[in-house]
């Protein structure tokens, strides 16, 4: 039961043939972090262009290492959204005329939904319903309760930036190079955590709804009271003509003030991610708990789950399967496909789809 998944909503072009809903057969994954790096993020338009060239090669590459032919998929999955509509549209698309000259179903994926499987597929039995999943990325920052069968209920979502934007977001300003997330986990740990007093936001209305738009302005602040100005020009000069330098790089243009800021913030984004999902968790009476999406390769926010003893079991995707893959999407499928859920040829792009 082999199901090939494409992958295209946003800068990652990925093809992969997972069989059973669970066994990688074989993951290919394209990145466009050299054509959006410059640019500080995600440009809409050559997102797209770069699917169109990449998307071909790809699922090639993936069908070649899973050493199958297309007679043999019992299905083609697709992300249909939430997403960028040209990226979306690209693999959309290309699935439709895999699955019509080949006569295969076709299956539409929610992304979200991807990124819960991505660590299901791997948790197998141990993963206990109801479960709380929190979905964390550049994009989205997510909490949904799981039931059997994997039914979804949404408790809270952030109402503006996501965790990962407001990563990106605070490291641009700093000086660093895209994506700045995974530069700030590194050097926060070795920074004091406590040095910088950020608040919690308080949320009226949904006190599950997450808010990171206030603390990206309290960096702001901080950093326009000490007239950091010489000090981040000078990591936004080395960030150009280094943008993959090591974390001893890094470091070494970053004072000690500067690192504690740092930790400050990532503390204060892991308490906020960490105390809403404990939250939600206690209201669902969870006896699982799914953390996934790009954020959770975040050293902080694994250290700190692990950390809180909580009283049922916390699972996390290993890294490859974090950040956008196709894996994900295939697995996703097999529940739908064992159901019968197929989609029509007229299956379109939607770029703001919701789950539950």
């Amino acid at each position: 039961m082999r199901i090939l998944g494409i992958e295209t909503s946003c800068d990652e072009t990925a093809a992969a043939v997972v069989e059973g809903g669970s066994r990688i057969v074989s993951s290919v994954v394209s990145s466009q972090l050299d054509v959006h790096g410059k640019y500080g993020g995600v440009v809409p338009e050559l997102a797209s262009r770069e699917h169109l060239r990449a998307i071909v090669p790809v699922v090639r590459q993936a069908m070649e290492q899973a050493s199958c032919s297309y007679p043999e998929l019992a299905a083609v999955a697709v992300t249909q959204g939430p997403g960028l509509v040209g990226s979306l549209l690209v693999g959309i698309v290309y699935a439709k005329a895999i699955a019509m000259s080949c006569k295969l179903p076709l299956i539409a994926v929610n992304h979200l939904e991807g990124h819960i499987h991505a660590v299901a597929m791997e948790a197998g039995s141990q993963l206990q319903f109801p479960a709380l999943a929190l979905v964390a990325s550049g994009g989205h920052t997510h909490l949904f309760e799981i039931r059997e069968g994997f039914h979804y209920r949404l408790l809270g979502r952030t109402r503006d930036d996501a965790a990962g934007e407001a990563y990106d977001k605070v490291a641009k300003l700093l000086g660093y190079s895209y994506p700045g997330g995974p530069i700030l986990d590194q050097i926060a740990s070795y920074g004091d955590p406590q040095a910088v007093s950020f608040p919690l936001a308080k949320m009226k209305g949904n006190p599950l709804d997450f808010s990171f738009s206030g603390l990206k302005t309290a960096v702001l602040r901080w950093v326009e009271a000490r007239n950091m100005a010489a000090e981040i020009e000078a990591r936004k000069q080395w960030s150009r003509s280094h943008p993959r330098s090591s974390i001893e790089e890094w470091l070494a243009l970053t004072p000690p003030a500067t690192r504690d800021l740092i930790a400050s913030f990532q503390h204060t984004v892991i308490r906020e991610l960490l105390t809403r999902a404990e939250m939600a968790a206690g209201m669902i009476s969870a006896k699982s708990w799914v953390i996934t999406g790009g954020v959770a390769c975040n050293a902080g926010l694994r250290a700190a789950a692990r950390q809180a003893k909580l009283p049922y079991g916390v699972f996390f995707p290993r890294p490859a399967l974090a950040t956008d893959n196709a894996a994900m999407i295939a697995a996703a499928a097999f529940p739908k496909y064992q159901r019968g859920e197929f989609a029509g040829w007229e299956l379109k792009a939607h770029a703001g789809l919701t789950l539950a």
